[in-house]
């Protein structure tokens, strides 16, 4: 049964005349006239100004949010040159001090919740007492600026403790989700050599509790450097710690959340500090450690929030995820002016799907965020949250991890809300923030994203390295941004920086995406580049064939893949999951043929519609493209993706085995 498709770039909404008028980017554009004699007459241009100029734009924004140093810049932009650009040279500053700076006492800092819906406020005077005494008990470890300290924790409160008290004294967080695996933690930690882990004996999801206890134990046998364990007890009053590897080296956390602070004193670090380690998804090969500073963030979270996430004081700020992905650290910047961070932990699922909703209707979140494959299981699961829940306060909705398509869109207006700003986003773990996003002075056009931010010289590539409009290309940065990679973590030579954005283009970052940059200045992005789908010359990316095939309601998620085989031809199988005891049929095979014909061309009609139990995700929410693509060329499964580094590793099983018997076939 196909549904009537909505055309890409249908008007859905328009700002009201007092939502421009209030908007922060409205603002901005004021105080630019006054104070610096700047005068914008539209964002395009706006952007423009803010994309060549990028030192005077930077400079701008420290100002703009009275950015407080210990001592100041010598120079804005040293070395303009990518990679390699070093920015505010001379500075001292550090992260934290920024989000205690504007704490108000008028609203909590963080709102929790967990599959029980019983919320946990964490006021403003709580999380700073509390952030001292960790702050002050981890130097009290040997903890020093520039040590590093992991964690295997969940979204709680206590990990944003954790991560503001490690930051304050200048050392190096970071953080796994407490579902990655053993070998995936360590994959991670083990190249920046924790001296302190902080971890929770065990974690609640989907109405079932898991047990960590045995995996913290190898941790402590096998992470090189780890000198102290500091356990956080999730699912047992009195955990047993003769079950850890190093018991009389483990410290709980109730030592450390109730010791003297002391005198706290926010250490001051230098604008190109470390801050975090984020990783890449690590599906191949090692994940990549990406560091981040201290600077960076801090003033490119303070430009996202306020300009493309418009948030304002008292604004309640939500987007569901878990650490181990980079939108839980964007969670953690809302704090730094005005607003309240909403976490939830638990599964999306449990004990209905309508969960998050319902978090949403008791927190009074004013911003629910997502990964565009949640807001896509909700319309297929014909959910009407609208209708539903009371969503009064809820003014703005986001999506990232891929790409939205146009009928998600139409969906949050049918069954949402019709004056909700809606804006998809994308941008990465590689810069903890967008490259495109959100605008609360344009409208909103179904499957586009809105603008590319503040900052941010993104354009579309061809294949000879030309800028183009209206045209699919390689979605490139052309000048350096501060919240750019400050390394890899052991990279020493750069060279694994590199090979990993500047190698297409030198020079010129180049991400990995399909990008079209539409002429009134909004963008459409088609999937990676790394996963495109060649037939007969021609080249789409794959969210295009999943758009298609979302119309068919039997098909609750799909992954395709393109194959050059040994005669120069390809072969395009597309895996579909139905519902269990549902089975791939003609009828089937015939309207996802008729809808991809329609929709894009009868030479992407895949060569085979193949029905399979699960789609592979990574454990940040990413379809498994590249990995399924190399075991159905032949290469070994452990080789093709690390199933420690997947959601469901389980779910490569069935592409090995179809991948073998293909092979017999030849």
């Amino acid at each position: 049964m196909k549904k009537q498709p909505i055309t890409e770039g249908t008007l859905l909404w328009e700002p009201s005349q007092k939502q421009i008028e209030q908007a922060n980017l409205t603002i901005f554009n004021k105080w630019l006239a006054k104070k610096k004699g700047k005068h914008f007459r539209s964002y395009d241009e706006l952007w423009q100004w803010s994309a060549d100029e990028i030192e005077e734009f930077w400079e701008i924004i420290w100002e703009y949010f009275d950015i407080k140093a210990a001592k100041p810049y010598t120079s804005v932009l040293k070395n303009r040159e990518m990679p390699g650009a070093e920015w505010f040279e001379g500075a001292e500053l550090n992260f934290v001090e920024q989000v205690f700076r504007h704490r108000n006492f008028s609203f909590p800092a963080i709102i929790s919740s967990d599959e029980s819906l019983e919320l946990r406020e964490i006021g403003w005077e709580e999380l700073h007492q509390k952030t001292a005494a960790v702050a002050s008990a981890l130097q009290e470890l040997g903890v020093k600026k520039g040590d590093r300290v992991a964690a295997y924790i969940n979204n709680i409160p206590e990990a944003v403790i954790a991560m503001l008290a490690t930051a304050s004294i200048g050392a190096v967080w970071s953080c796994c989700s407490p579902d990655f695996g053993a070998d995936s933690v360590i994959d991670r930690f083990g190249q920046i050599k924790p001296k302190v882990l902080i971890a929770v004996d065990g974690y609640r999801y989907g109405g079932k509790t898991f047990d960590r206890m045995d995996r913290i134990a190898r941790l402590q046998r096998e992470l090189p450097g780890l000198e102290y364990t500091v356990l956080l007890s999730m699912i047992n009053k009195e955990p047993d710690l003769s079950r850890l590897h190093n018991p009389a080296d483990t410290v709980l956390w109730d030592h450390l959340e109730f010791s003297d602070p002391g005198d706290f004193r926010i250490e001051p670090v230098p604008f190109s500090h470390p801050l975090w380690v984020l990783y890449s998804s690590g599906t191949t090969g090692l994940p990549k450690p990406i560091v981040h500073g201290h600077g960076g963030m801090l003033l490119e979270h303070l430009k996202y929030r306020e300009f493309h996430a418009d948030l304002k004081e008292g604004d309640r700020f939500f987007w569901f995820s878990t650490t181990g992905w980079m939108m839980w650290n964007v969670v953690v910047a809302s704090l730094l002016k005005d607003s309240t961070a909403l976490l939830y932990d638990g599964s999306p699922g449990y004990p209905d799907p309508g969960v998050l909703w319902k978090f949403c209707e008791k927190t009074g979140a004013t911003s629910f965020g997502s990964s565009a494959a949640y807001l896509i299981n909700c319309m297929k699961q014909k959910l009407e949250p609208g209708k539903t829940y009371n969503l009064e306060k809820l003014k703005s909705m986001g999506s990232t991890g891929s790409p939205l398509p146009p009928e998600a869109f139409q969906w949050v207006y049918e069954y949402v809300g019709r004056n909700i700003w809606l804006y998809s986003t994308s941008g990465g773990t590689d810069i903890c923030s967008s490259f495109v996003s959100g605008n609360p002075l344009h409208p909103v056009h179904a499957g586009e994203i809105q603008c590319r931010t503040l900052g941010a010289n993104v354009q579309a590539f061809d294949e000879h390295g030309e800028p183009v409009t209206d045209e699919v290309g390689e979605m490139v940065i052309t000048e350096p941004m501060p919240c750019m990679p400050l390394y890899f973590w052991g990279d020493e030579d750069g060279n694994r920086y590199r090979e990993s954005y500047f190698e297409m283009f030198p020079g010129v970052w180049r991400h990995g995406d399909w990008l079209k940059i539409t002429p009134r200045g909004s963008c459409v992005i088609y999937g990676r580049s790394d996963a495109t789908l060649n037939r007969m010359g021609v080249r789409i990316g794959t969210s295009e064939i999943y758009r298609a095939v979302d119309l068919e309601t039997r098909v609750k998620d799909s992954l395709v893949v393109s194959l050059e085989q040994e005669d120069n031809s390809w072969y395009m199988p597309l895996f579909v999951q139905l519902e269990e005891g549902d089975e791939v049929n003609e009828e089937l095979e015939r309207s996802i043929a008729d809808n991809i014909k329609e929709r894009i061309s009868p030479r992407f009609v895949p060569d085979e519609v193949v029905c399979v139990e699960q789609i592979p995700y990574t454990l940040s929410g990413k379809k498994m493209e590249k990995p399924v693509q190399r075991i159905l060329q032949g290469d070994p499964a452990d080789k093709a993706a690390s199933r420690d580094s997947m959601k469901n590793p389980e779910a490569l099983d069935i592409f090995v085995t179809f991948a073998k018997e293909r092979l017999k076939g030849r």
